[in-house]
């Protein structure tokens, strides 16, 4: 299964960009022998329409433009279900087991995503009830990918509290 994210908003040089870098390296790495391969992340340039609501649709429809066919998607959401690692390594084995060819993350820009693309989603899933930067979503979210890839493979990395 190809794992795509999909973002609003590039990610420039820095500490951030090489921590994604390291994880979607150590992903393609473990994932290789469980059949989960990263793909090309796709970032969507920011709106620059004057209201939250036409942001919010202007990006999601470049986001829709953007997504395979027949993809699972997660959508990160403020208020989507907050899961523990092993809870998203369950899902992403699930739907690889099932067959599905691509997964597709999405986060959205600074108004969040589209409403129509999130009831769009299989699954919606929030990294807790804080508010963070997108750099560090988009290094939280390839960490817990990584970290999915070495629950589903029985590697230690995961250590259960």
């Amino acid at each position: 299964m190809r794992v795509r994210i999909l973002a609003v908003g590039r990610l420039k040089a820095g500490p951030e960009r090489e921590l994604v870098a390291r994880y979607a390296d150590r992903l393609a790495k473990i994932g290789r022998g469980l059949g989960l391969e990263p793909d090309t992340t796709v970032e969507i340039p920011e709106s620059r329409a004057g209201d939250a609501a036409t942001r919010r649709r202007e990006e999601g429809a470049a986001l829709s433009r953007a997504l395979p066919e027949r993809t699972v998607l997660f959508a990160l959401d403020e208020r989507g279900k907050p899961l523990d690692s092993q809870a998203l390594a369950a899902h992403i084995g699930d739907f690889r087991d099932a067959g599905r060819a691509s997964l597709s993350l999405l986060i959205g820009g600074a108004d969040g995503l589209d409403p129509a693309l999130s009831e769009r989603a299989d699954v919606t899933i929030a990294l807790g009830r804080m508010t963070w930067p997108h750099q560090l979503v988009r290094v939280m979210l390839c960490e817990q990918l990584y970290r999915a890839a070495t629950i589903l493979a029985g590697h230690p990395y995961h250590r259960a509290g």
